[in-house]
């Protein structure tokens, strides 16, 4: 009997991981146990068709985002929103980080600012600008946005206008908890 289960535990261990074990390597995390963390929007919901109002094709503000469940310990946030959909690969449409423990969401149409008021900051997008950049995909198939927020044991300490991989690079080992809101769009015309 003992020489089955000697057999069957590392297949055992192996399929227990795969169905609820997070890595220490995976997406820069710690290995810090993960808190439960909920981002969503008034604009739309997870999986749906993002408002033209937020994209390239409309007033081309930022949507409202709320989240909740940040664990214990939070130092702050840092949120990342792109395209994986795009032609010449991931596009980065936001990237915002610095933002002040407390918090609990973006109003819509965050000002395309370095700093904002309560000190975050915003990096560069794609667009080669500041700030946000809405959905603007060639026509033909829906594209996926990916709106992802990090909650943070540090503060990044990052000048204004970081890039997407300077931020990922400074959230390594630091991230407590994600949580993530996919949005889909298709050109009008």
């Amino acid at each position: 009997m003992n020489a089955i289960w000697c057999r069957c535990l590392p297949w055992l261990a192996a399929t227990v991981c795969a169905t609820g074990c997070l890595r220490a390597d995976e997406a820069g995390h710690s290995g810090k146990e993960k808190s439960v963390m909920k981002l969503t929007s008034a604009a739309f919901a997870a999986q749906q068709p993002i408002p033209a109002k937020y994209t390239g094709e409309g007033a081309d503000v930022s949507p409202p985002l709320q989240w909740n469940g940040a664990p214990a310990g939070t130092k702050g946030f840092a949120l990342i929103c792109d395209d994986p959909d795009a032609p010449a690969g991931d596009w980065v449409h936001w990237v915002i980080y610095d933002l002040a423990p407390t918090a609990d969401g973006l109003p819509e149409h965050v000002a395309p600012r370095d700093t904002l008021p309560d000190g975050a900051k915003q990096g560069m997008n794609d667009f080669g600008k500041v700030g946000y950049g809405g959905p603007y995909p060639p026509t033909g198939k829906p594209h996926r946005y990916f709106f992802r927020l990090y909650a943070l044991d540090a503060r990044l300490l990052l000048p204004p206008r970081a890039t997407k991989a300077a931020v990922l690079r400074a959230i390594a080992g630091h991230v407590l908890a994600e949580a993530q809101l996919m949005g889909t769009y298709q050109r009008a015309r």
